[in-house]
């Protein structure tokens, strides 16, 4: 059983065009629901690895949890917090590009 949902244009990037799509969808004899990157390029068209599965017999418990989110929550209280970020020093964390401290 395959069903597409729907899709949404995440955006695109030196000429590959990635969506996010939504779709049920069985996987080794069991049904669930699947949301997963597509890219369509000159190199590769089709899905990716970037994604997720939600077993039918959990999807009642996932819906619930995306609807608890507060569109409100969502919204920079800051509409310049993400640009200070961006323009943040780095701190020394103790942590070096291996991991280790």
């Amino acid at each position: 059983m395959e069903k597409e949902i729907g899709k949404i244009q995440k955006g695109e990037f030196q000429g590959t065009t990635t969506e996010i799509v939504v779709g049920i969808k069985e996987y080794n004899g069991r049904v669930g629901v699947d949301i997963r990157e597509f890219t369509q390029g000159e190199q590769y068209t089709g899905p990716t690895k970037k994604g997720l599965r939600i077993p039918a017999d959990k999807f009642e418990d996932f819906k619930a949890m995306i609807n608890s989110v507060n569109p409100e929550d969502l919204k920079s209280s800051e509409p310049a917090a993400q640009e200070k970020l961006l323009e943040a020093p780095e701190e020394d964390s103790g942590i070096d590009e291996s991991g280790l401290m």
